[in-house]
C-alpha cells in the first residue's frame, strides 16, 4: 500500500518524491487488473497536466490522484450514476461543489467510478458494467459493497488517494468496511449536494473514502470549506457505548473476532466503555414499514425516467424505486413527524455519551457469485440468487443506515489483522459532533494498528 495522502504531500514538499511519478503510479493502478471494472471514464490526461502545474504541490491535495463516483456532475461529462438511462443525457455544463472543491485544493481527477445503478444498495454490483472485485481477496472476486464500489476499489488498490462518493445508508463506510479503507460520513448538512444525482433528498451525504483518518479529516475540511477543531483529549477522556441491541445480531466470527479485539484495545488504552441496550433501534422496522424515505424521494425523482425507460434499469434498482408509488402522502408525513420523535429518543439515550462502537457491518464481503445478476437462463437459480442478493443488501445497511437516520456522523475505520479479510470499526453519533468523532478516530486508528499490525 502507497503512503497516505498527507505522507505523500509531505514527500513531494520535501523534495523526496516527484509530483509526475506519483501521478504516472496513480495511473498505472488505476489501468491495473486490480481496478478493473472500478473506473467508468478516465481523465488521466488532465490529471497529469494538474500535477505537473506550477504550484500544485503547495495545495492542499498537491496534485494527487483522486476518484469521483459517477453521481457527480464534471464540467463536460455526462453524470451516469452507472446507468445506462442517462448515457445520452447531455453533459454537464460545470463541476459539482464537490468536485469544484476537489480541484481548488489541488486534486488530479483520475476519472468517474463505478457504482451500483443511482447509488440504490449496499452490495455494490453493477449489471450494465460489470462488478469491480474486491482488491482484498485475490483468490476469490468478492463484492466491494456499495453504493460506492469503485470509489473504494480506486482507494484500497493505492490509485486514488480521495474517492469521492455519497451515503444515503452506508454507500461510503460499507465498501471502507469491505475494503479495508477509512470511510467518513460526516453530518449531511456541512456539505454541499447540488451537482450530485439524488437517492434521497433527506438523507444522502456527501463525503469521502481516503487512506486514513487524517486524511479523512482533509477530504471534510476541503469538501465542507470548514475546519476540524482538534483536541488533546486522551482516549480515557472519553465515554463510549456499544450499543448491542440489532447492532451485534448475526455477526460473522472474523468481524466478532475484529470488534471484540478493538474493545480490549481500547479499554486496556484506558477508554471507558459502557454497553447499552438502545432499544430505540428495534423500532426502525416499523417506522419505516411504508417504505422509509428512499424509495418515494427516488421514485420522485425517476418518474418520467421511468415511463420511458424503465425496462432498461437493473431489475433489483427498478423494483425498489416503484416501491415508491405506493406510499401515499400522509404516510410521508406522518414518516418525517416519526423520525424526528425517534431522533430525540435515540439522542436522549445517547447523552453524555461522546460516541458509540459498533461494527461497521456485521459481514466480511461475499463472493460475487453469491449475489451475481440474473442471467435468465435458469428461473429457479435467478430467483434465489434475487433473494440472497436482497437478504446480503438488508444485511450491510443495517448498521450503517442507523446513524443516517438519526441525521448524525460516523466513520469506518478497519479493525482486522493481517490474514483476515477487511472488517471495519464504527464509531458514530447524532449530528454536529463530526470532530468529536474525527478526534477519537485519530487515537483508535493508531492504537489498533499497533495492536493488529495494519499499516
Amino acid at each position: 500500500m502507497r503512503p497516505d495522502l498527507i505522507a505523500t504531500r509531505e514527500a513531494l514538499r520535501g523534495g523526496l518524491a516527484r509530483a509526475s511519478e506519483e501521478i504516472e503510479a496513480s495511473i498505472t493502478l488505476a489501468q491495473s487488473p486490480a481496478c478493473d471494472r472500478a473506473f467508468l471514464k478516465t481523465h488521466f490526461t488532465e490529471a497529469r497536466a494538474v500535477a505537473a502545474r506550477p504550484g500544485s504541490v503547495a495545495r492542499p491535495l498537491a496534485g494527487l490522484g483522486i476518484s469521483v463516483k459517477d453521481l457527480f456532475d464534471i464540467a463536460g461529462d455526462t453524470t451516469a450514476a452507472g446507468s445506462v438511462v442517462l448515457a445520452e443525457a447531455p453533459a454537464a455544463r460545470s463541476d459539482s461543489p464537490a468536485v469544484a472543491r476537489l480541484r481548488a485544493a489541488g486534486g488530479a481527477i483520475l476519472g468517474r467510478t463505478n457504482m451500483t445503478e443511482f447509488a440504490f444498495s449496499g452490495v455494490g454490483t453493477n449489471p450494465h458494467f460489470g462488478t469491480p472485485a474486491n482488491p482484498a481477496d485475490k483468490a476469490t472476486p468478492r463484492i466491494p459493497g456499495g453504493s460506492s464500489s469503485g470509489a473504494a476499489v480506486s482507494v484500497a488498490t493505492g490509485a486514488a488517494f480521495l474517492g469521492l462518493g455519497s451515503d444515503t445508508g452506508g454507500s461510503i463506510r460499507i465498501p471502507a468496511a469491505l475494503c479495508g479503507v477509512v470511510g467518513f460520513k460526516n453530518t449531511a448538512r456541512l456539505t454541499p449536494r447540488e451537482g450530485a444525482l439524488p437517492l434521497s433528498t433527506t438523507l444522502d451525504t456527501v463525503c469521502a473514502m481516503t487512506r486514513s483518518v487524517r486524511d479523512a479529516i482533509l477530504a471534510h475540511e476541503i469538501l465542507a470549506d470548514r475546519l476540524v477543531t482538534r483536541c488533546d483529549v486522551r482516549l480515557s477522556g472519553y465515554r463510549l457505548a456499544v450499543a448491542r441491541t440489532s447492532m451485534l445480531d448475526g455477526l460473522d466470527a472474523t468481524v466478532a473476532r475484529a470488534f471484540e479485539r478493538s474493545l480490549k484495545s481500547l479499554r486496556d488504552a484506558g477508554a471507558r466503555i459502557e454497553e447499552i441496550e438502545l432499544g430505540a433501534i428495534r423500532d426502525l422496522g416499523s417506522l419505516q414499514a411504508t417504505g422509509g424515505f428512499t424509495a418515494p424521494e427516488s421514485y420522485a425523482w425517476h418518474r418520467a425516467l421511468f415511463e420511458r425507460e424503465a425496462e432498461r434499469y437493473d431489475p433489483r434498482v427498478r423494483v425498489r424505486i416503484q416501491r415508491g408509488t405506493g406510499m401515499l402522502a400522509y404516510e410521508y408525513l406522518e414518516l418525517i413527524r416519526a423520525r424526528a420523535e425517534w431522533c430525540g429518543r435515540v439522542e436522549a439515550a445517547l447523552r453524555g455519551f461522546d460516541a458509540v462502537l459498533s461494527p461497521t457491518v456485521p459481514i466480511v464481503a461475499p463472493p460475487i457469485a453469491q449475489v451475481a445478476p440474473a442471467d435468465g437462463k435458469d428461473p429457479m437459480a435467478d430467483a434465489a440468487r434475487d433473494e440472497e442478493f436482497f437478504r446480503l443488501n438488508a444485511l450491510l445497511l443495517r448498521n450503517p443506515s442507523v446513524v443516517n437516520m438519526l441525521d448524525g456522523c460516523a466513520i469506518s475505520i478497519p479493525c482486522h489483522e493481517p490474514g483476515e479479510l477487511p472488517c471495519g470499526l464504527m464509531i458514530w453519533q447524532s449530528a454536529m459532533r463530526d470532530d468529536t468523532i474525527l478526534n477519537i478516530a485519530l487515537q483508535a486508528e493508531a492504537l489498533l494498528a499497533s495492536t493488529t499490525g495494519n499499516p
